[in-house]
């Protein structure tokens, strides 16, 4: 056999695995793409979520504590922003069916306020017609809350404002650490650096349980449903809690949406204090058009710019997240 036939038998024995190939490195690109489009929509979702968190809301309605943390959550209108935005973002704008099949990954959204937490999650219940209703709605406020051995208790907020229980003196004492610790023989108010530790430990801990709980509660009702994904409460890293735990903000999980061969899951962090809209850039990425933030830093040949990641989607623009 000549060496034409035998190039022409290799190319035949090698054209499977090349398209293959092909296809596989095609369906990996359409998945990472698409990988990028959802964590654009959750982010945007919950950025738009925390800019909502403290609009409107009656500042009057909360103590003043001298602490510009402290301010009263519109927490309606924060859930209502982070629906809209993410159905915009899914494209399921004016589809209710799509919406309420979206929803359904949405496992919890947690609001973290000056001196406790809100989760919003589905929970089931009795009607007063003896039918089972399964809807999201906001729990009850939980405390920052921490007991040491001694007896004695301290109630957390986000920075260092604390009520504090003194069980060797029966005495309730409010304000900064550093001008009640005098007051009271509780030894965690006497070490500046503990207490911060042990502040923030209980806060990241008394939200962590509670999502544990609310997520347990949600994969017991919706298996009933029929629904099969288990949802869990993911790995976070200690950065991403310490800055969800500087000030007022979101947190929301979405977990199990079919993405090809694989599903989504993530979460997303939202600051209520990063109010000031940023810059959507248009711009070439090689042949790719891709939209970012302006704050990203990229320097990518610019075209357009939009008010909105929504404004550069419409227009083809893929979008770029920040580099980590």
């Amino acid at each position: 056999m000549r060496w034409i036939e035998w190039a022409i038998v290799g190319a035949l024995l090698f054209l499977p695995f090349a398209t293959i190939n092909r296809i596989e490195t095609d369906a990996l690109r359409r998945t990472l793409l698409t990988e990028l489009r959802y964590d654009a929509a959750l982010d945007a979702a919950v950025d738009d979520a925390a800019s909502q968190l403290i609009g409107n809301a009656s500042q009057q309605q909360e103590a003043q504590y001298g602490s510009d943390k402290r301010v009263a959550l519109n927490k309606e209108e924060s859930i209502a922003a982070f629906y809209r935005t993410l159905d915009a973002g899914f494209g399921v704008v004016g589809d209710s069916v799509a919406q309420g099949a979206l929803h359904r990954y949405i496992s919890a959204v947690v609001i973290v306020g000056y001196d406790g937490f809100y989760v919003y999650s589905e929970q089931e219940w009795t009607g007063a017609d003896g039918q089972t209703i399964m809807k999201p709605v906001w729990g009850a406020k939980q405390p920052y809350a921490y007991a040491d051995k001694a007896g004695n208790s301290l109630s957390f907020t986000l920075d260092q404002e604390v009520l504090a229980y003194d069980a060797a003196s029966g005495s309730w004492h409010e304000g900064l650490r550093q001008d009640i610790r005098q007051q009271t023989s509780i030894p965690l108010l006497q070490d500046a650096e503990r207490f911060e530790q042990v502040r923030r430990s209980t806060i990241v801990r008394a939200i962590q349980d509670e999502l544990a709980y609310r997520i347990n509660q949600y994969n017991e009702a919706v298996s009933r449903s029929g629904f099969s994904y288990l949802f869990t409460l993911p790995l976070i890293p200690d950065e991403d809690w310490s800055n969800s735990i500087d000030d007022v903000g979101v947190l929301a999980f979405l977990q199990g949406v079919p993405m090809g061969a694989k599903q989504y899951n993530s979460y997303a962090l939202g600051g209520s204090r990063v109010l000031k809209q940023e810059t959507i850039i248009g711009a070439r990425k090689g042949a790719i058009k891709v939209y970012f933030r302006s704050s990203c830093g990229y320097d990518y040949p610019r075209e357009e710019v939009f008010a909105s990641e929504q404004a550069a989607a419409r227009n083809g623009y893929m979008p770029l997240p920040c580099s980590p």
